[in-house]
């Protein structure tokens, strides 16, 4: 039995997972009421199983890149948790838990979340054995640096206005526009990663999981 916590932007998520079925799942968007929402979200996606803390058996937790509050109120929980529980824990990057739902359309995928100031947090992935694979590093631009990246047909998901959906759907050759459902940030996809993850024998050290917060005039580690 494992639980998933995504606190990376504003879109929040929690799901819980066995290895063959989502058992329970939240995903809401919050006012960053990160701190007073995370926890009795948490009770509460564990009451609608009829699971108790003490059912489960490894944690996993969104790493970024996202914004400094949010990261912290989700690792600090998941970190509590570990200690508490004795519970092993997977840290996943939160750009790997967009381009895990994503269904490969062509070779080149970018998925993205906010940064602030207008700015899109931008991860791009090549397509391998019908699944994502991060390439590079993750860039933080401006939608118009954006567009002028997507010069080969490219998959594009994640947090994107009306707007900036517009705009890049007018490039009609080289973007494959996700909807907005398939672009939601879903805690189950995160959950499945961990478990494959957590069965390879893959799992972080809590006392050094580190979370990958925004820059916004740099590239930062994907």
């Amino acid at each position: 039995m494992l639980l998933a916590v995504d606190t990376s932007t504003r879109t929040v998520g929690v799901a819980l997972y066995d290895g063959s079925q989502v058992l329970s799942e939240s995903v809401w968007t919050s006012r960053d009421y990160h701190t007073v929402e995370l926890a009795p979200a948490v009770a509460r996606v564990l009451a609608r199983a009829g699971i108790a803390v003490a059912n489960l058996q490894a944690l996993a937790v969104a790493t970024g890149p996202g914004s400094f509050t949010g990261l912290r109120v989700g690792l600090a929980l998941v970190k509590g948790l570990s200690l508490a529980a004795h519970l092993p824990v997977l840290g996943i990057p939160s750009l790997d838990v967009l381009a895990e739902a994503q269904p490969v359309k062509v070779r080149r995928l970018a998925a993205i979340l906010r940064a602030g100031r207008g700015r899109l947090a931008v991860g791009w992935y090549q397509a391998s054995s019908e699944r994502w694979q991060p390439t590079g590093r993750v860039e933080v631009l401006p939608l118009d640096a954006l567009s002028q990246k997507l010069t080969e047909p490219t998959q594009v998901c994640g947090e994107l206005t009306a707007e900036e959906r517009r705009s890049l759907g007018r490039k009609r050759r080289n973007v494959v526009l996700a909807s907005p459902a398939s672009s939601l940030r879903r805690p189950s996809f995160l959950a499945e990663i961990a478990w494959r993850r957590w069965e390879a024998g893959q799992v972080d050290d809590p006392a050094t999981l580190a979370p990958f917060y925004l820059h916004y005039h740099e590239p930062i580690p994907g």
